[in-house]
């Protein structure tokens, strides 16, 4: 019952004019930790899969290590490049869209109001409350473009940056993708761990289970099913790598 009333008084706290205007004011917030997730899944993914490939054709841990540390480093980048492209693509999309719906305006400024009169009436605006509404959104040139673009082609006002996008991405592949490479390297400085192989195997497990479990942030996933299905999902590229590598073990010798 006390963190119950303690929630309500902080949602109330930031419910008060004041603080939605602020909140408002300061527009929407981007979160870079969906990147870091992917990024992180995808470089333990990849890593683990060449670390497997290599292991299962019995070469030694030298080759295992430069192998890995060329996909941290290509792969990686290959990613990022590609998150930088995608979200600076869908900034000239908002662009595009934006320039074309104020020369729609300017060409034919009829048709737009009727659009905006259509977008309140399926809203449930009616009579004279739909006619001042059309009235004060086409008012203001900016607030009419900004409400075409929200309400009939879906697109957000702001967007993410691409170069933190990319980055974040980045940061995470190389951080995360390491860690299947650890024990490998120990064992190239003299620092026996046993067998580099299982342990790289469990340690690399670990991170699949709790990157995962981190997803469920962003899913409607309970944290053990996310973690459990991308734990699934990285070890079934792993092991048919380690298969592949098995098989043609020969051909590498």
């Amino acid at each position: 019952m006390a963190d119950d009333a303690a929630r309500r008084a902080q949602l109330a706290a930031s419910h008060t004019r004041q603080a939605i205007r602020g909140r408002l004011a300061t527009g929407p917030v981007h979160s870079y930790l969906r990147d870091f997730i992917y990024g992180a899944i995808d470089g333990a993914v990849t890593t683990f899969a060449v670390v497997s490939g290599v292991a299962g054709a019995g070469l030694s841990n030298s080759i295992i290590i430069v192998l890995g540390i060329a996909n941290l480093i290509g792969d990686g980048f290959s990613m990022a490049a590609g998150n930088f492209l995608g979200v600076r693509a869908e900034r000239q999309q908002r662009d595009q869209l934006r320039a074309m719906e104020h020369q729609h305006i300017s060409d034919y400024p009829e048709g737009e109001r009727e659009e905006v009169r259509e977008i309140f009436r399926q809203k449930g605006f009616e009579d004279n409350d739909l006619n001042r509404a059309v009235d004060i959104i086409t008012a203001n040139r900016d607030r009419w473009v900004q409400t075409m673009l929200t309400e009939e082609h879906g697109v957000p006002l702001s967007g993410a940056s691409a170069i933190r996008a990319a980055s974040v991405t980045f940061v995470a592949f190389l951080l995360v993708g390491s860690v299947p490479l650890l024990t490998f390297v120990f064992e190239y400085f003299g620092l026996s761990v046993g067998s580099p192989f299982f342990w790289s195997a469990t340690l690399t497990g670990i991170a699949f289970f709790l990157t995962g479990a981190l997803k469920s942030r962003f899913v409607e996933q309970s944290w053990l099913s996310a973690g459990l299905e991308t734990l699934v999902v990285g070890g079934s590229a792993a092991a048919l790598s380690y298969v592949v590598g098995v098989l043609l073990g020969g051909l590498a010798r």
